[in-house]
């Protein structure tokens, strides 16, 4: 999925206490992106007692900045990014706000914090009304969706969604190497007019928008590969997140449980291993593609699932690589830039 740029030096910070399974799957996942990517360097941070024996062998490529305080899931957001000053997340913000050198931060952190946590240390690129999370999800054709917003703004404004658009257009373009995503709007009907006022009023601004708006689209059709993609609110974005990935760990634990229930199923899944196998791969989108991007931000941000692992960081600090190189910042505001031409206004929030 990723082409990286061999040569040219990058250097990214890492919230190493973030997560189910932090330290441990966080620092062996950027052992891997180390091994793989020979220009990158990593900053992390969290108890530098305890990090210190766990990167023997990788101290000329990685600098531990202590930071004894951790954000739980249970600690209030905002309350957390001001308080918790000492934190393994806001010490990473700190430096990517801070120092030039440092071109994004991956952390498997709260949610809530990380969100926080971009808006208050870093901000949004001047004319985006919020930032928003975008995760990708495999489609039932050769290709990719991406969701925007997946749960970063329940209530939101039809701007909002015009600018959520740009910047998914815009993001998949850069890792798929697409140079007209089709964007479609979630909603209960595909003709023109159907909905709530939200997304009639967001429709209009999308029909005008420079970019490829295939128009609505039902919650159905996520996955059909007839979109690349799906604009929503975050409130109805992360309904439709969830519920496919419920319904697709469902169906695989039926077909699990009626393959263990029947002697013949049992043999006919040695003949079927492999498929099973490629199936599996196809779905597991966390270790795939990384983490989801927070598009919208000054620098690149990306969150991975709490309960992510190694592979799943490897695959978040190559994302974060992938989107420096091809300057995903740089595209959105020529995005915005577009808009402006066109007289729209962009400032609303």
């Amino acid at each position: 999925m990723y082409y990286i740029n061999k040569g040219e030096k990058m250097k990214i910070v890492v919230d190493a206490f973030g997560g189910d399974n932090a330290p441990l799957e966080i620092v062996e996942g950027v052992k891997l992106a180390l091994n793989k990517n020979k220009d990158l360097e990593i900053i992390l941070c969290g108890k530098e007692d305890v990090l210190r024996k766990m990167i023997e062998g990788y101290e000329k490529r990685i600098e531990i900045v202590d930071a004894d305080e951790i954000i739980r899931n249970e600690d209030h957001p905002t309350l957390a990014i001001r308080q918790k000053k000492n934190s393994s997340l806001v010490r990473a913000y700190d430096i990517l706000k801070e120092r030039e050198d440092v071109v994004g931060l991956v952390s498997a952190g709260s949610t809530g914090a990380v969100l926080a946590g971009a808006i208050m240390k870093i901000g949004r690129i001047r004319g985006i009304s919020r930032p928003a999370l975008a995760p990708i999800l495999p489609t039932k054709k050769d290709s990719d969706v991406i969701i925007i917003d997946s749960g970063a703004n329940v209530d939101c404004k039809p701007i909002n969604l015009l600018h959520f658009a740009l910047m998914g257009s815009a993001y998949y373009s850069i890792v798929y190497n697409k140079e007209k995503p089709r964007v479609a709007l979630l909603n209960n009907g595909a003709e023109e007019g159907k909905g709530c006022e939200l997304t009639k009023e967001s429709y209009e601004l999308l029909k005008k928008a420079p970019i490829n708006f295939i128009g609505n689209k039902e919650g159905g059709d996520f996955m059909s590969g007839e979109v690349d993609v799906m604009v929503a609110d975050g409130f109805a974005g992360n309904a439709l997140l969830k519920g496919t990935e419920g319904a697709v760990m469902a169906v695989m634990s039926l077909l699990k449980h009626s393959i263990k229930a029947h002697f013949l199923s049992k043999i006919g899944y040695l003949f079927m291993k492999k498929t099973f196998k490629d199936l599996r791969g196809r779905i597991d989108i966390l270790n795939k593609h990384g983490g989801s991007p927070l598009l919208g931000c000054k620098k690149l941000v990306v969150k991975n699932h709490g309960s992510c692992k190694r592979n799943n960081i490897c695959s978040s600090i190559e994302q974060t690589m992938v989107l420096n190189e091809n300057h995903l910042i740089s595209k959105i505001e020529e995005a915005l830039g577009k808009l402006n031409i066109e007289g729209e206004e962009t400032n609303q929030d």
